[in-house]
């Protein structure tokens, strides 16, 4: 495809100088002050509009007039649902109407809620329809065909007009996937004059308008502004249309243009890496906002041929007065939510954007779609920059975003749905408050030298300096490769400071297993515990995966004990014995941490679940004496599953607490709504001799410890307001007691991205 078809080359220009306005401003990310900021309050699952047992998916969502009841749409079920918000705290299911296809879009105008149905029956045989309902009573009161497939609809603020944009969308398995492909799209026109039944239309033929497709429009998204002018997204055109709703004429037209992009990743290898670049990238905007009369904002998600991971600002005249450029991609690596799995696609993917005055303050939310996160943004001066102001944690695959600035609210509809993947399709809803600092993150990272944010996610452990209480460290498990200690730094948020990466510089870890050694002598491990000491270097343990009955990982890499030292060279690397080795299964070691006695190093780990021969309901606490080099075993008692959704339930994390004393995290491995078991207990070894394990074939007979319950997570969990998170990893007590805990976010892949890092002061003394 020529590239003068879609590139704006003055406008390229442009925008790259913009975009180190942006860079510089990224720089100061999350360094916040007293302000308003929005807290979650609260999540509500649309499945209990339904079952629990279906998947549904919250598309677009928007509300009533005096602000009291959502309305969203699911395309799964072909239903609009409705959610009480009158306590915002505590959303309440209030029933769904049956559509006759998938419903697109929602929106508002006065009693009636407007949704655009698709009821094509192919890609050829397109028709939608308009269903007007009434929002107190939920009876459909008028429908109206529009002869296509419908994407997006939006009501005028004097609610005379709705526009939507009939898309007509292509067939990707067609062909190359590109247009043109028949039927062409256009945006339809309604009259809201009198009762919804008399509601007339006209249609604004978009075919010759865009340079790239012009026989193919496939309008995406629209958005009208107080002057009853409608901007228009033709994201595979890469192009903009403005459209005259009174006249139903087209009023302007022009390129979304291109973006240069420097210090992004563009590999899908299992690393963050922002070194590289990408040029004269088209936009293809998908939603769109009026931020004035004469000013709007796209999230330029891409498709066919681009996607600049962030999002521009647009006059009428077509020209750029901001762009984000990288920055985004910047912002959701500094919290953790980089989706690596996305680097050679789209990046953070924005996917929509949303624009409301709350109070003195002007308002930009950008929805990503890959990072979960909305970004909230001030708009300042007459020029209306956007200076990052916070990121929102969502749910999975966020989509509609909804301001309700009367109430201080705002409303993010999350459509990905998988609850055998532990997370729902939610609409989020967050208020705002003045706060010394936003809850959220609970984490960042501090920049490197080249500016760019240390990258981490995937947390799998928790350490404290022996020497200095306010240093931490953690460590990412096997979803990145290169295994890394990171420094982390006391504060609100926690900050990580620095990153050591792992040497085999001695050999001593390829004498063992070379296939875990890359070439430049770092390693890829799975790291899910680190311990500190007082001599100042790590312990650490990495999880194996072994061959009995686990039919689906025929193979077997070892469970390992590894010494390291303070500049990250690996000293030690010390496996289980051969009788235990031999009962390895899948779920290894899950946590690890020091007893020290002199010159004796005592490491206790924690095994998370049974092993071949283990007797029911009891997994391993394992004890290596670096003075004897032997290992030796007891036995802790484990919950049985209590979860309705089944799975299982093991030990994530081991803490030392002194005198023979030990803090360990239980849980299941079940999110959201199915989650039960999240919790912290302690127990003691005192009066215990623990055993070396039998040979293979004999049952083995460690002593049992006896636990106590310390502290039931679940509540602290609940009062985040999102969803319960699935894996609780990390724990690590501070001199004074306090017990720190944080969760492995599993990089972003099937999972929401959150990393929540919980203090619990005093909590053991």
């Amino acid at each position: 495809m020529p590239q003068r078809k879609f590139l704006n080359r003055k406008r390229s220009l442009q925008a790259t100088s913009i975009a180190l306005i942006l860079c510089g401003q990224s720089a100061q990310a999350f360094d916040v002050k007293h302000d308003h900021y929005f807290e979650r309050i609260s999540s509500f699952p649309v499945f209990l509009n339904t079952d629990i047992d279906l998947e549904t998916v919250a598309e677009i969502v928007a509300v009533s007039d005096d602000g009291k009841t959502l309305i969203y749409t699911d395309s799964e079920t072909e239903k609009a649902g409705f959610v009480n918000i009158h306590n915002p705290y505590q959303p309440q299911a209030a029933g769904t109407v049956d559509l006759n296809g998938e419903p697109t879009s929602v929106a508002v105008a006065g009693k009636y809620a407007l949704v655009a149905v698709n009821t094509s029956a192919n890609f050829v045989n397109t028709s939608g329809e308009l269903v007007v309902i009434n929002i107190r009573t939920k009876k459909v009161v008028a429908t109206h065909r529009i002869g296509g497939q419908p994407d997006s609809i939006a009501v005028s603020p004097n609610q005379k007009y709705a526009a939507i944009a009939v898309e007509n969308e292509r067939d990707e398995d067609l062909g190359n996937g590109e247009p043109p492909q028949a039927p062409a799209g256009y945006l339809t026109i309604l009259d809201l004059i009198g009762p919804p039944t008399n509601w007339s239309q006209r249609q604004v033929d978009f075919s010759g308008v865009a340079d790239l497709f012009p026989d193919d429009a496939e309008p995406e998204y629209v958005s009208i502004n107080k002057k009853n002018e409608a901007v228009v997204t033709l994201q595979e055109n890469n192009h903009i249309i403005l459209v005259d709703l009174k006249k139903g004429q087209i009023t302007g037209d022009f390129s979304a243009g291109i973006v240069e992009l420097t210090q992004i990743d563009t590999n899908e290898n299992d690393l963050i890496e922002l070194n590289s670049g990408l040029s004269e990238i088209p936009r293809e905007p998908d939603g769109v906002t009026w931020i004035n009369p004469w000013l709007f904002a796209t999230a330029d998600e891409g498709d066919l041929f681009g996607g600049s991971r962030g999002f521009t600002l647009f006059n009428t005249a077509g020209e750029i007065k901001f762009t984000s450029a990288e920055s985004m991609d910047h912002a959701a690596a500094r919290v953790g939510h980089y989706p690596e799995d996305r680097s050679e696609n789209k990046g953070n993917e924005p996917e929509n954007v949303a624009y409301a005055r709350y109070g003195k303050e002007a308002l930009l939310f950008v929805g990503s779609e890959r990072a979960n996160l909305t970004f909230v943004y001030e708009l300042v001066g007459k020029q209306k920059q956007p200076q990052f102001k916070q990121v929102l944690p969502t749910g999975v695959g966020p989509e509609g975003l909804l301001p309700i600035p009367r109430r201080n609210l705002l409303v993010v509809a999350s459509e990905k749905d998988d609850r055998g993947d532990k997370f729902r399709s939610v609409l989020t809803i967050y208020k705002q408050f003045y706060r010394q600092h936003p809850s959220y993150p609970t984490i960042a990272s501090t920049h490197r030298a080249d500016g760019t944010p240390i990258p981490w996610g995937a947390l799998s452990g928790l350490a404290i300096d022996k020497q200095n209480p306010k240093v931490g460290y953690s460590i990412h498990d096997s979803f990145y490769k290169r295994s890394r200690i990171f420094t982390m730094e006391n504060g609100h948020p926690v900050r990580i400071i620095d990153e050591l990466q792992l040497l085999d510089s001695m050999g001593k870890l390829a004498t063992v297993d070379a296939s875990l050694v890359n070439g430049d002598g770092s390693v890829n491990l799975d790291l899910e515990g680190i311990a500190t000491t007082t001599a100042g270097h790590f312990w650490l343990v990495s999880e194996g995966r072994g061959t009995v009955g686990d039919v689906d990982r025929p193979f077997e890499t070892l469970n390992l004990l590894i010494k390291a030292s303070a500049s990250g060279v690996i000293e030690k690397v010390i496996s289980l014995p051969e009788s235990t080795n031999a009962r390895q299964v899948r779920f290894g070691l899950e946590g690890v941490t020091v007893v020290e006695a002199g010159a004796t190093e005592h490491i206790f780990v924690a095994f998370q679940r049974q092993w071949a021969e283990d007797p029911d309901g009891l997994v391993r606490i394992g004890q290596y004496n670096t003075q004897s080099q032997q290992w030796r075993f007891f036995y802790y008692p484990i919950e049985a599953p209590l979860s309705a959704n089944g799975g299982w339930v093991g030990l994530s994390e081991i803490a030392a607490l002194g005198n023979d004393r030990f803090a360990v995290i239980e849980r299941d491995n079940q999110g959201g709504p199915d989650a039960v078991i999240k919790r912290i207990y302690e127990f003691s070894v005192a009066g215990l001799t623990p055993l070396a394990d039998p040979a293979l074939g004999t049952t083995p007979s460690f002593p049992v410890v006896t636990k106590t319950l310390v502290r039931n997570l679940m509540p602290d969990l609940h009062s985040l307001g999102g969803q319960v998170l699935e894996k609780i990893e990390g724990l690590a007590i501070s001199p004074n007691g306090t017990a720190i805990v944080v969760n492995d976010n599993d990089g972003v892949d099937d999972s929401n991205g959150e990393t929540q890092l919980l203090k619990f002061p005093k909590l053991f003394q």
